[in-house]
């Protein structure tokens, strides 16, 4: 009977036991190569599984694509969007896309942990946008949604005890997810208190991250989505065959108006006919943003920390700060001073502390055809970034000097009312 036995379940106990071995072990089995077309794919597919994992950003990225982080301003794939341009100029660079919606400040931090290498020294395109700091910053179920524990295990492998990573560790345990694992959730517990990881933890660690490495080489490509790449060779057929600033804007204009046709906010017809034109007949969100604020969030604290990693690791970073459409704004009663005051807030943060290549499109809410919708670029916006992006990355840059400040971590800096910036500036030197 044990025979039988042997012979029935001895070949699927022996197959566990070579999954569970090629899974453990740090050797990668020869499965990384990606492919151009994969890589083509991927950067402009805004999957969660590129976006979490490791295999075809780190191979990407080694090549001749950039990483533009931003969010859900990504999926708006029009004939002037970054990645359009860039296809059917045949720029030296590809945009990488690194993020989608619901993507902020905190996932994107984690989100370079397992790209160090490809960052070191190079350079990088950062969307900031404005509705991101909100009074409760990043929302929980969206950072579950694009949580890795792959990226989490490799910053604890390599994380430094200073505020920073301490820091990191505190927000993310602020959020549900983070227990999702009981031995990396005891190791943020030791990180936020300042303490050294134990070697059974520093063990573990290193064995979970081999085991999601070989995961991530083997079901990071599969079922790749391809509709966005086919989106951005259609949009492409749309352009003049030579690179003309005046033709373009031109034509951008054209598309803007011809999509912009049925609604007195000159966004995109489809976008106001999927459900905001039946919102408006209610009437209740007239008035309904009077209240809303940028100035005060939890997020000011998140963003340093993609700051912090940006200066660890020398990347010389475009920001684009976009604006929110301006028509939009005054139905609901968005506060364009505050808007003014966040801008203000932000550019701050980055100007003192040495970032100073930004796109600032704040004051460009009210130029016809430069939103596709309420808050996102399109169009003449896309082609406004363009203007800064293309030279910025084309062209030699000045080495970045920059000068990190902890005091951004603070919940004074983050709570600060943008009117208190320069008593704020002569009490923190």
């Amino acid at each position: 009977m044990a025979k039988r036995l042997l012979r029935i379940f001895g070949p699927l106990i022996l197959a566990a036991i070579l999954v569970l071995a090629i899974l453990v072990s740090p050797v990668t089995f020869g499965f990384k190569h990606v492919s151009a077309g994969e890589e083509r794919q991927a950067a402009v597919s805004l999957s969660p599984n590129v976006l979490k994992g490791k295999r075809i950003k780190e191979a990407a990225l080694k090549e001749n694509y950039v990483p533009f982080f931003g969010s859900s301003e990504w999926s708006r794939i029009d004939p002037m969007h970054p990645s359009v341009l860039a296809q059917k100029y045949h720029r030296d660079y590809r945009p990488f896309l690194l993020g989608a919606r619901g993507t902020q400040s905190l996932t994107q931090f984690f989100v370079m942990q397992n790209i160090q290498g490809e960052l070191r020294n190079k350079k990088a395109v950062f969307v900031v946008s404005p509705q991101w700091f909100v009074k409760d910053g990043t929302r929980k179920d969206a950072f579950a949604f694009y949580y890795s524990q792959l990226q989490t295990a490799e910053w604890l492998s390599h994380y430094r005890h200073d505020a920073i990573d301490q820091y990191a560790a505190q927000r993310l345990l602020q959020m549900p997810v983070a227990k999702s694992d009981h031995f990396i959730y005891a190791a943020l517990q030791r990180v936020a208190s300042g303490k050294s990881l134990t070697d059974y933890q520093r063990f573990y660690l290193r064995t979970k991250m081999n085991m999601l490495t070989q995961e991530d080489q083997f079901f990071s490509g599969i079922n790749l989505p391809s509709q966005n790449w086919n989106k951005v060779n259609q949009q492409a057929k749309k352009l003049p065959t030579q690179y003309s600033y005046a033709k373009l804007d031109k034509l951008a204009g054209q598309i803007g108006q011809e999509q912009t046709g049925n609604n007195r906010f000159r966004i995109s017809d489809t976008f106001y006919n999927q459900g905001l034109k039946q919102e408006l007949k209610t009437g209740k969100l007239q008035g309904f943003q009077r209240n809303l604020s940028y100035t005060q969030s939890p997020e000011f604290g998140d963003f340093q920390l993609v700051l912090d990693q940006f200066a660890r690791l020398n990347t010389n970073v475009m920001f684009i700060i976009p604006p929110v459409n301006d028509r939009w704004a005054k139905y609901t009663g968005l506060s364009q001073k505050m808007l003014r005051q966040f801008d203000q807030k932000i550019r701050y943060q980055l100007q003192s502390q040495g970032f100073n290549n930004i796109c600032d499109l704040s004051s460009k809410g009210n130029v016809p055809y430069f939103m596709t919708d309420t808050i996102h670029l399109g169009w003449r916006g896309w082609l406004a970034v363009d203007q800064k992006v293309d030279p910025f990355l084309t062209k030699t840059q000045a080495q970045p000097k920059y000068r990190i400040n902890d005091k951004f971590y603070s919940q004074k800096w983050q709570q600060l009312d943008p009117t208190q910036l320069a008593a704020y500036e002569a009490t923190t030197k």
